[in-house]
């Protein structure tokens, strides 16, 4: 992962209590090169998890700051390394420059709840290195108070798989550790380019008691509902299959094949039916589903055998007819003893008939009606977002198919996590006077193998947690309540019955964070869902509080890069754009000492596909820096932190001899976040090289407008006026603005903030703008990256990423 550079050190760390698992992944590089050469830090990040920290050297370590608008994260990042339980992969990225002869060190930390899906927990952790590493290791600890039942490290997954028996496991009941530590050699037999694999641990935990484990840590509970040894309850599934035009070829195959074998699965007392559509919609058996006999399943394969991919997209038409099915209107329902599923795999978008996302949305709820739908989205041009709106609005869930070769499996592995249903219509409940501030404990369907999670805030006092259920079996309604006795955990992080406590560190509070986790995932889904504006605005703005306060990287708040430290010898001055930016370009740090400027990093080919943005760069504030996306109709905003006093190169054109540095000044720090430095500019400095009798700089401040050339002028910032030296042109207007003119298509403006009637937070500051850029040179760096008035992007990694187009 590390390009170029020698890799000397390679660490992860997880640490897993109660599923619940924190990663840190540190890496350290050596420029042995003569030359400045940039290093690039890259982790696979499970879609589900969020960041919660990211260090680059021994020094600044980066802060979450609250991102202008949501990103589509989930759509974004190139995935790698799929299982059959369909384990999403994002890209962290992150570029330097790293002097001859320097080290650097990365360090990045995660959280993630692990899903139980087909009874077992699944860790899954990349190792792709590039190189070989003479100090790789890899360890994992995973504490769980009810018991360990079974443990399994997968062989790495790779094109030569290397035996499980390089990794060394120990554990006991409650307890298990995994050592990895490859030699050279160990590595070398993988591949001589290094590693390139999957580090895959698999578990379950022992849980008896029908009513589940309740784990209570510093006023908050997890609630963990996974009971054992249920009858399976029959279904009618109704599998709703596109048949377009884009199925042809290897998609339509996978997806007979997957088809074929799931099909060949269905219970006996399960009933089904088969829809396919494409502009068109045919299904297999009118009007009704049909039991799941020997001589049906062989019909049902036959038919999907001759299926031929052809047409447009009809997903209106499609919901509306497996809706028929699972309500036919001589019943109103099926049967109260069967569980009515919808799987609804497509590979695009709505193209014929009704096309509106929010009229398919609307028709798909009124008519499902008890149904859950799971839709499957089949490869990057499906409608991601309308499948999972559909989902979250119809009981179920959505899940990204990738275009591997392992296609067939995916789909199998889906259906297998949703084929047998013990409970429906599940009601978890917690007396009020104990519990408070809840999240969601209300489910369509617990599936076997599966587990369900309430996490909420309790009551001081509560010693014993009085929980009820109930729920409909495979016969009847069923109602139990119980006095389930909770586990305190220790400040440490383990129970009194746990031996692997010193692995705990970081994690202590994880039932804490892990309702942080859950509170913040189920806002933004209602946010998702929401149709208001003004609810959305509300969810959002809880999400983004609660990720504030917790440091977690959300589709709602931003990692900003931490500063980069200059080369020994040289004055402290911070060069490194925030994360989001240098996803785009990478960091740009200038040379160790005077001399030729080195060669410009190498920059990726771009694809056959790209967007074109025009860039507005500005930077205000505490400083936020704003980046018009005109085609993705959004603005990216990112924040630099710094302390007062350093000096930031906002932007320098070495062709045209222009450099705009920005001071920053402290602010005091919101209230319960005092750990975190507030900064705004009180300085901002302009120089240009003319070319006639000499440089001319500007420096200005909150008081007045400096303009040092052949003399110097002071321009007051309370009254109008202008000066031009030397072909530069500086104007103060009455409205506490000053434009600076230094040649043609080269245009600032700064802005003077004063306040009335400031809060404590709020201080008079100066705000930098790029009002026309059109003038400067490709060659253009600083914290606003490399500038160009239209910039040719391939897809882009934001924070968490999101795709373009």
């Amino acid at each position: 992962v590390i390009l170029s550079l020698k890799v000397t050190d390679y660490h992860v760390t997880c640490s897993v209590v109660s599923r619940y698992a924190v990663t840190t992944v540190e890496s350290s590089v050596w420029n042995q090169l003569p030359i400045i050469k940039e290093a690039a830090f890259e982790v696979d990040l499970p879609s589900s998890a969020f960041i919660s920290n990211f260090t680059i050297g021994k020094v600044y370590v980066a802060q979450v700051k609250e991102r202008a608008a949501a990103r589509k994260i989930y759509d974004a990042a190139k995935k790698q390394g799929k299982t059959a339980g369909l384990r999403e992969i994002e890209k962290f990225r992150v570029a330097v420059s790293v002097p001859s002869g320097a080290r650097m060190s990365f360090l990045l930390t995660y959280e993630e709840l692990l899903p139980r899906r087909l009874g077992r927990y699944e860790l899954s952790l990349g190792l792709r290195l590039g190189q070989l590493v003479q100090n790789l290791t890899l360890d994992v600890s995973i504490t769980e108070r009810t018991g360990i039942s079974f443990i399994k490290v997968f062989p790495l997954k790779t094109s030569r798989l290397l035996g499980r028996k390089e990794a060394l496991t120990v554990w006991n009941s409650t307890c298990a550790r995994i050592h990895y530590s490859p030699t050279l050699q160990q590595q070398s037999s993988v591949s001589a380019k290094g590693l390139n694999a999957d580090f895959i641990v698999q578990y379950d935990v022992d849980l008896r008691d029908l009513m589940g484990d309740v784990q209570v840590y510093d006023g908050y509970f997890v609630h963990y509902f996974a009971p054992r040894g249920l009858p399976v309850v029959p279904k009618d599934v109704i599998f709703v299959i596109d048949v377009s035009g884009s199925m042809i070829g290897t998609k339509i195959k996978q997806t007979k094949q997957a088809m074929n074998t799931i099909l060949g699965d269905l219970r006996e007392g399960d009933h089904f039916n088969i829809i396919t559509f494409s502009d068109k919609v045919h299904t297999w058996k009118k009007g009704r589903t049909v039991r799941a006999t020997r001589q049906n399943v062989r019909d049902a394969k036959e038919f999907i055998r001759r299926i031929i991919a052809e047409g447009w997209t009809n997903i209106n038409a499609a919901l509306l007819s497996a809706a028929q099915l699972v309500n036919p209107p001589s019943s109103g329902r099926l049967s109260s003893h069967r569980v009515p599923l919808v799987i609804f795999l497509t590979d695009g978008e709505a193209t014929i008939g009704i096309t509106s996302g929010d009229t398919i949305l609307t028709n798909a709820k009124k008519s499902l009606g008890s149904a859950s739908l799971f839709g499957l989205a089949f490869g990057d041009d499906a409608d991601f977002l309308l499948l999972k709106r559909l989902a979250l609005d119809n009981r179920g869930v959505a899940r990204m198919v990738y275009e591997d070769a392992d296609a067939a499996l995916q789909l199998k592995g889906f259906y297998d996590e949703v084929a047998s249903p013990l409970l429906s219509d599940i009601q978890l409940s917690y007396l009020d006077d104990q519990a408070f501030d809840i999240t969601r404990s209300l489910f369509p369907n617990y599936f076997q193998g599966s587990e369900l999670v309430v996490t909420g805030k309790v009551k001081p006092g509560v010693k014993d947690f009085k929980v009820s259920m109930s729920a409909t079996d495979s016969k009847q309604r069923v109602k139990l309540e119980n006095d389930v006795l909770t586990s305190h955990v220790e400040g440490n992080g383990s129970t009194d019955s746990l031996s692997c406590s010193g692995d705990l560190e970081g994690i202590s509070s994880f039932v804490h964070r892990l309702w942080a986790y859950f509170t913040i995932k189920e806002l933004l889904l209602a946010k998702l869902n929401a149709s208001d504006p003004a609810t959305q605005r509300l969810l959002a703005e809880k999400a983004t509080n609660l990720s504030l306060k917790y440091n977690f990287v959300t589709p709602v708040t931003s990692l900003p890069a931490p500063l980069q430290p200059e080369p020994p010898g040289r004055p402290r001055r911070q060069r490194a754009a925030a994360a989001p930016l240098q996803m785009l370009t990478g960091l740009r740090s200038p040379p160790p000492s005077p001399g030729p400027r080195p060669p410009p990093p190498l920059r990726p080919r771009l694809p056959h596909s790209y967007v074109t943005l025009t860039l507005s760069v500005i930077v205000d504030g505490d400083p936020h820096f704003v980046v018009q996306l005109p085609k993705l109709q959004q603005n990216l905003c990112f924040t630099v932190d710094g302390k007062a006093n350093d000096v930031l190169r906002l932007l320098e054109d070495p062709d045209r001899g222009i450099i705009v540095d920005g001071r920053l000044m402290g602010a005091p720090s919101k209230h319960g976040v005092e750990d975190r430095s507030r900064t705004y500019f009180d300085q901002l400095t302009v120089s240009a090289a003319t070319g006639l009798s000499g440089d001319i700089m500007i420096t200005l401040s909150l008081d007045a407008v400096v303009v040092d050339g052949e003399a110097r002028e002071t321009l007051p910032i309370n009254q109008q006026g202008s000066v031009t030296r030397q072909g530069v042109t500086v104007t103060v207007d009455h409205h506490r603005s000053c434009w600076i003119e230094l040649a043609r298509g080269v245009q600032f403006l700064v802005l003077f903030h004063y306040y009335k009637h400031p809060s404590y937070l709020q201080m008079a500051h100066l705000g930098f703008y790029i009002s026309d850029g059109r003038g400067l040179s490709a060659s253009t760096q600083g914290l606003l990256g490399e500038y160009k008035p239209v910039l040719k992007c391939p897809q882009l990694s934001l924070g968490l990423g999101f795709k373009s187009g």
